[in-house]
């Protein structure tokens, strides 16, 4: 039940995302904002009574609250204008700060916020900063979803770009022509470009217009940040809970997961996963870190041939298929072997033996999307030393392994731009590496379902293995929890997953096979 300055526990058993508002619930520019419209409407309401011989009334803070905050800057001007029973000429978008226009209006407004910016910078509230590490350590993806023009000024400014998968702001909502909140289009679209239904995600919103967006949208769980304004008006506008700051808010880790160190070594405990394998058995394994150490140049990433001869002796007893970011042909080119599965892409591009072939149709419809970003990357990327485009049939892949520290942010930069520009494609990492690829809900764990019921094997009597050691593996780790096993590579990483077990490495994993070999063996002689 909603009520008031009560805590709230965001669980991974419930949500899959988090979508935030940006000024006033992450950074403190709300009160720049506020300050900067207080501004405008003081001189243009005083200036107004001047010429009339009115009285003037000034813009106050509940002015702010009801008719502007969370609503797209046009919009709050013409709400405010409305509720003191005054209008303005529409005028145009080329309309500079000087004209008496709606639009003129607005970019005074937005050259006030600029000063005040480049004045003072911008402020993040720590217990948010806190929550956003949270939640993505937890294995939430997250959404910044304002209706500020400035949203992505604001990010750099403050250094938050990296903790957010996808950016909706003014400039992609005037672009996409989507309403403003309290509409819920904007937090809509964050939604899909996360891959996420509305009902798996939470949205933390200050506003009364955004919190009446997000409980129009049909979100799973909507918050309300009070920062100021009467107890209990958000929850009054829709919210499901109100807090005055987000260190009331907690975060479940999933049940399914725990730091990577917890997980037991899957060598030590062969017994009761041997158990378990009392049926029929397939296999999926990641290439990278897990059939092959990591390399520095990708394209020497090449498969020992005593790991090629495990692979080739456990596919004559299960189904085995290799499950990677790679692009199916230069995946095959390294396994070099017949009667195996290849997902390709993480999934995107499926082949198996005698000819069958599967290819992701939402993703090829974006393709031409990928041959762009591409481009783009190619080129803001050429100045600097050690980034490496990889260009895969689904997806744009950028290396930085070799990237000096103080140039990373560049990097950052560019890929969140290129994202910004591709509202389509969706922004994920790796080891080393960002990706940008088809923004829609499909991934490692959606190949291996559809794998095993391309083979029959979607039913009970069927224990799925999979080993992988990279954050894109979680989602099959996640898709099997309960029903199969996942085996996470350790290497030298550290991060929550959803594995059963662990293997410290490469030749750890070539062990394990070679365990499952004599099971599985022995079992059909």
């Amino acid at each position: 039940m909603a009520s008031p300055s009560s805590t709230v526990v965001l669980s991974r058993h419930e949500l899959d995302a988090v979508l935030f508002d940006l000024d006033g619930v992450v950074t403190r520019t709300a009160r720049v904002h506020a300050a900067a419209w207080k501004r405008l409407f003081d001189a243009y309401l005083e200036g107004r009574a001047r010429r009339t011989e009115g009285r003037f009334q000034p813009f106050t803070d509940e002015d702010y609250r009801r008719f502007v905050d969370g609503r797209p800057r046009l919009e709050g001007i013409r709400c405010f204008l409305e509720s003191r029973g005054l209008s303005l000429p529409e005028g145009t978008p080329g309309d500079g700060p000087e004209a008496e226009t709606v639009h003129g209006l607005g970019e005074r407004k937005n050259a006030y916020f600029h000063e005040a910016l480049a004045r003072e910078g911008v402020e993040v509230y720590p217990p948010a900063v806190r929550l956003l590490e949270q939640i993505r350590a937890a294995g939430f993806r997250t959404a910044v979803v304002t209706s500020s023009r400035n949203g992505e000024a604001v990010l750099r400014a403050a250094g938050l770009e990296h903790l957010f998968d996808a950016r909706v702001d003014g400039v992609e909502a005037g672009r996409l022509e989507l309403p403003g909140k309290p509409a819920p289009d904007t937090f809509l679209e964050g939604a899909r470009r996360l891959g996420v239904a509305p009902g798996r995600a939470a949205v933390l919103e200050d506003a009364r217009s955004g919190v009446q967006a997000g409980r129009r949208g049909g979100f799973g769980c909507v918050i309300g940040v009070r920062r100021s304004g009467a107890e209990g008006a958000l929850v009054k506008a829709g919210a499901d809970v109100e807090v005055t700051e987000l260190s009331s808010v907690g975060v479940e880790a999933d049940l399914e997961t725990r730091p990577m160190r917890e997980v037991p070594l899957a060598m030590e405990r062969r017994e009761e996963w041997l158990r378990r394998m009392t049926g029929r058995v397939a296999v999926f394994l990641d290439y990278d870190g897990t059939l092959t150490p990591i390399v520095p140049v990708p394209e020497e990433a090449f498969l020992a041939d005593s790991m090629r001869t495990t692979l080739e002796e456990l596919a004559r007893y299960v189904p085995v298929a290799i499950v990677s970011g790679r692009d199916l042909p230069m995946l095959k080119g390294f396994v070099k072997l017949q009667g195996l599965y290849f997902a390709g892409s993480h999934g995107f591009d499926i082949e198996g033996p005698g000819g069958r072939h599967f290819q992701q149709e939402e993703g090829k419809a974006l393709l031409p999307e990928l041959d762009a970003a591409e481009r783009e990357l190619t080129e803001a990327l050429a100045g600097i030393p050690g980034a490496g485009v990889e260009r895969k049939r689904f997806s744009v892949a950028v290396h930085w392994r070799h990237v000096e520290a103080a140039r990373l942010p560049e990097v950052e930069q560019a890929v969140a731009g290129c994202q910004a520009r591709h509202p389509k494609l969706t922004r994920s990492g790796g080891k080393k590496v960002f990706e940008l690829r088809p923004g829609i809900d499909w991934h490692k764990g959606r190949a291996v379902e559809w794998l095993l019921k391309a083979l029959g094997l979607e039913g009970e009597g069927v224990l799925p293995v999979f080993i992988g050691d990279d954050l894109t593996d979680e989602d099959a780790f996640r898709t099997l929890k309960g029903r199969g096993l996942g085996l996470v590579v350790r290497g030298d990483e550290e991060r929550p997953t959803a594995a059963d077990y662990a293997l410290r490495d490469v030749e750890e994993v070539r062990r394990f096979l070679g365990v499952l070999i004599a099971h599985v063996g022995g079992a059909k002689r």
